[in-house]
């Protein structure tokens, strides 16, 4: 497919009533207002073509951009690269689950990660922890820093509640994902969650709801799965 034909397709699967939901989120102009579940249905024919995908994104259409983030191959993502997208990630649902699942796949997951953590743009800062705790869900415990996810978590302790509205969200991310995947972790986990309880998130006229870490940590302890990865963050 061409670019011509794959901006006809999204627009041809775009609704009113997406638009409306997307725009209560944070989206703006240019977007169709196309499901992710159906933007799904495009990703074998775009994955054929990485330039393609990479064209996408760089369009600044919303749900261009978030098919680019469906079909590109994050092994081929170079550093510069990733920092022009996470740059262009306006609003929550390209920086915190588009970019920071590609760059999470990539070869520059902790790098940028951490450098990200520390910016002053609140979208950035937010992909950031968003891309650690992606990280986190598909990298082999022996693979993790153990020590720097400790730091992380007691960054998390002291500044969650003073910080920008949607790095709040994806801090108490990054503790349910540490909680979640690290095994060796998930105590210390817990009882940041406890410190920190519950994270108030300005969601804008959602119904979206902030999870309680403590409870969802210990929901996946539960069913048994604490310690489980993910094969992939990309979604």
């Amino acid at each position: 497919m061409t670019f011509e034909e794959v901006m006809l397709q999204l627009e041809a699967m775009g609704t009113e009533q997406t638009k409306k939901t997307f725009f209560r989120h944070g989206v703006r102009e240019p977007v169709f207002g196309v499901k992710v579940g159906d933007l799904k249905k495009l990703v074998k024919e775009v994955k054929k073509n990485q330039d393609l995908a990479l064209t996408l994104y760089d369009s600044g259409n919303h749900d261009a951009m978030y098919l680019a983030g469906l079909t590109v191959n994050p092994k081929t993502m170079t550093k510069e690269r990733l920092q022009e997208w996470v740059e262009k990630a306006y609003w929550y649902m390209l920086s915190e689950y588009t970019v920071a699942g590609v760059t999470a796949e990539s070869a520059y997951a902790r790098e940028l990660a951490l450098k990200w953590i520390g910016a002053s743009e609140e979208m950035i800062a937010a992909c950031g922890w968003s891309v650690y705790a992606n990280f986190i869900s598909i990298t082999p415990d022996e693979q993790l820093d153990l020590q720097e996810i400790r730091g992380l978590l007691n960054k998390v302790e002291q500044s969650i509640h003073s910080e920008r509205n949607r790095v709040r969200y994806t801090m108490n991310g990054f503790v349910i994902a540490v909680g979640s995947y690290v095994e060796a972790l998930a105590k210390e986990a817990v009882e940041t969650a406890e410190q920190i309880g519950a994270v108030r998130v300005d969601v804008g006229n959602t119904a979206c709801k902030v999870p309680l870490a403590t409870d969802y940590i210990h929901k996946v302890e539960a069913l048994g799965k604490q310690g489980n990865k993910k094969k992939t963050c990309i979604c």
